[in-house]
C-alpha cells in the first residue's frame, strides 16, 4: 500500500513539530513538507500534491477556512484534517472538503483516527464531498454527514423526512437512517419548497407523503419507502390536510 503523503499547515512551529513527531510514530504515513501560512500552503499542494493536508484555522492572513475552500476548489483536493484550539468552527469546516476536526493538543490516537478515515476516501470522492456543500436555488442537492465511518452523501430526493432529537436531528432516506449535525431550523429554511413541517420535531418531504393514519386521538403521516410515520401536532393537522386535498 503506498504511504499517505501529508502537508501539515500551521503557523505555531511548536505545533507543526508536535504533528510531525506524532505522524512519524505512524505507519503508512509519509510528510512532505510544512508551510505557516495559507499563500505558502498554495504553493505547496500545488507543487506537492499531497493526500492529506493537516490544517490550523487562525493563521495571519487568509485563515484555514478560507483556505480550505479554496483547496475543496481544485479538480482533486487533498483531505483537510482541521487541527485547532477552536470548536466554535466545525460546521463550517465541515462545508469543505474535511473529514476531520480535532482539538488541540492533539492526541495521538485521534490524530491515528483521523488519518485512518482519510485514507479510505479517494480523491474524486472528496471533491464529491466537498460538492455536497454547495447549493443550488431549490438547496443542496446532496447533504454531507460526517461520522466515525467516514463521509457519507445523502441524495436530498431521496430523504423522506428529517426528525429531531434533543441533540441531533435524523433524515430517514431509501438506504436507512443518518444522524445530520444541523437544525431542523437550517433544514426547513434551505429546503422549505420540498418539505412541511407537521410537528415542531418533524420535516416531511412533500412528493413522498401518501396519507394520514389515525393514531389514538393523533394522527400520523404515511411515507412511500420509509417505516417511519412522524406525528402530525394538532395545530398543523389543518395545513397538512389541506395540502393533502391540492396533491389529490
Amino acid at each position: 500500500m503506498n504511504p499517505l503523503t501529508i502537508l501539515i499547515v500551521d503557523d505555531e512551529p511548536l505545533a507543526r513539530a508536535r504533528l510531525t513527531r506524532q505522524l512519524q510514530a505512524l505507519d503508512g504515513c509519509e510528510l512532505l513538507g510544512e508551510a505557516g501560512d495559507a499563500g505558502a500552503a498554495l504553493e505547496q499542494v500545488e507543487k506537492l500534491d499531497p493526500d492529506l493536508v493537516l490544517l490550523d484555522i487562525e493563521m495571519p492572513g487568509d485563515n484555514g477556512l478560507e483556505l480550505a475552500r479554496r483547496l475543496s476548489a481544485l479538480p482533486e483536493p487533498p483531505a483537510l484534517i482541521f487541527c485547532t484550539a477552536h470548536d466554535e468552527f466545525a460546521l463550517p469546516a465541515f462545508a469543505t472538503a474535511a473529514v476531520g476536526y480535532l482539538l488541540k493538543p492533539v492526541t495521538s490516537e485521534q490524530l491515528a483516527a483521523a488519518i485512518a478515515k482519510a485514507r479510505s476516501l479517494s480523491k474524486p470522492q472528496l471533491k464529491a464531498a466537498s460538492a455536497a456543500g454547495e447549493t443550488t436555488p431549490g438547496g443542496r442537492r446532496q447533504i454531507k454527514a460526517v461520522s466515525r465511518r467516514g463521509v457519507q452523501l445523502i441524495a436530498v430526493d431521496s430523504i423522506r423526512c428529517f426528525i429531531a432529537d434533543s441533540k441531533y436531528v435524523v433524515a430517514h432516506h431509501d438506504r436507512g437512517e443518518t444522524i445530520l449535525d444541523e437544525s431542523l431550523k437550517e433544514l426547513e429554511r434551505e429546503f422549505g419548497e420540498r418539505f412541511v413541517r407537521v410537528h415542531r420535531n418533524a420535516l416531511v418531504a412533500v412528493e413522498f407523503i401518501c396519507g394520514l393514519r389515525r393514531d389514538g386521538g393523533n394522527y400520523r403521516v404515511e411515507l412511500d419507502g420509509v417505516d417511519e410515520q412522524p406525528l402530525i401536532s394538532r395545530r398543523m393537522l389543518s395545513g397538512v390536510k389541506a395540502l393533502l386535498e391540492e396533491l389529490s
